[in-house]
């Protein structure tokens, strides 16, 4: 049966696990933190089933416990700085505190990260980006999860990218997507659960459609909106590998192997609002273009119009009180992690099992 956790302890754990393996405490935490975040948010598929995954790279040497990026090349307001296959969560926080610092000294900044690895949820790092006065734009590729448009074997990522903004008193506006018809980790998600998929997320190896996750994961992600899908990863692609040196194509591991060198790339894309428009009137404007959005009369089926972002914080607010509920499969993980790590399990209260709806 599925577990609930309270937030903060599962913080407490997943850092914990994390700093045993060698991660110096406050990396440890950030990775922990995104973890927890991604299920406050509603997307366990980004959230502690991944757990697992990151620690068997750290023990396999496949990535370095402690990140040590060294810097490429620094014009001011670009920066290319190479990840030496440090965890990605800890090199994409600090692309952010470069990216803000250089956009506002020029106005806007891009900061190219190459030999990275596998981040998690790009929307945990543009946030703080517009916490602090920017629009940020944070792309990066993935390892092979769709064919290219005609094809029928895998030779592109995912390739998700978030673009995120102060909302005024709306809080944040936020979009954190992959190209793909869904994001692998949700498929994984569904496998965890026991659950079929929705049609047209995938196909199996043979390029049929299929609902099965397994068969999904070995097979094809279906790009979201047939070719347009397509085409936007390749050219993340260009953006996120090609363009800062890293990995592409099907040179990226992702982190759902032990081993292998991950060599994936990030674009972060900073804009200081100040260097266009005055922030007051910045916040006036962007509160004006919600609040026209939410007022749209409701389509039927349909209680609310909802921003990009909003679900995720209203979700968050939920969880805070309720507690995180983990599947079955991921507390048998954690509970392995536990005893190799001699970290206690949190404490956990068994819920009658339910059912996830996994959106698009």
């Amino acid at each position: 049966m599925p577990h609930t956790v309270g937030a903060p302890d599962l913080l407490e754990f997943a850092a914990a696990t994390v700093e045993a393996h060698g991660v110096p405490a406050a990396d440890a935490r950030l990775l922990a933190d995104t973890l927890v975040t991604a299920e406050l948010w509603g997307h366990p598929s980004h959230g502690m089933l991944r757990l697992p995954w990151y620690l068997a790279r750290i023990e396999s040497g496949a990535t370095a416990a402690v990140t040590a990026p060294a810097i490429v090349s620094d014009n001011g307001a670009v920066l290319v700085v190479d990840g030496r296959d440090g965890l990605g969560q800890v090199l994409a926080d600090r692309a952010i505190t470069w990216g803000v610092e250089r956009a506002r000294r020029h106005g806007i900044s891009a900061v190219a990260l190459r030999n990275s690895g596998h981040f998690g949820t790009a929307a945990y790092f543009t946030r703080k980006a517009a916490d602090q006065g920017c629009v940020a734009l944070l792309a990066t590729n993935a390892s092979p999860a769709m064919a290219p448009w005609g094809g029928r074997e895998k030779r592109l990522g995912t390739n998700p990218w978030s673009i995120a903004a102060p909302g005024g008193r709306y809080g944040t506006v936020v979009m954190d997507i992959a190209n793909t018809a869904v994001a692998r980790g949700k498929i994984y998600a569904a496998e965890e659960r026991g659950e079929p998929i929705p049609a047209g997320w995938a196909a199996d190896t043979d390029g049929a459609p299929t609902t099965d996750p397994r068969r999904a994961i070995e097979g094809l992600i279906l790009p979201m909106a047939g070719h347009k899908g397509y085409a936007i990863s390749f050219m993340f692609e260009v953006l996120a590998g090609v363009l800062t040196g890293s990995a592409f194509g099907s040179g990226v591991v992702g982190p759902y192997r032990a081993t292998g060198r991950s060599g994936v790339g990030h674009l972060l894309i900073c804009v200081d609002i100040r260097s266009m428009a005055d922030p007051a009137e910045f916040e006036e404007r962007i509160e004006a273009l919600i609040e026209e959005t939410k007022s749209t009369p409701t389509a039927p089926g349909a209680a609310e119009v909802f921003v990009p972002g909003e679900p995720e914080a209203r979700t968050a607010e939920r969880l805070r009180t309720e507690g995180i509920t983990l599947a079955d499969d991921t507390w048998t993980a954690l509970t392995r992690i536990a005893a190799t790590t001699a970290v206690p399990l949190p404490a956990a209260r068994t819920v009658a099992s339910k059912s996830e709806e996994f959106p698009a």
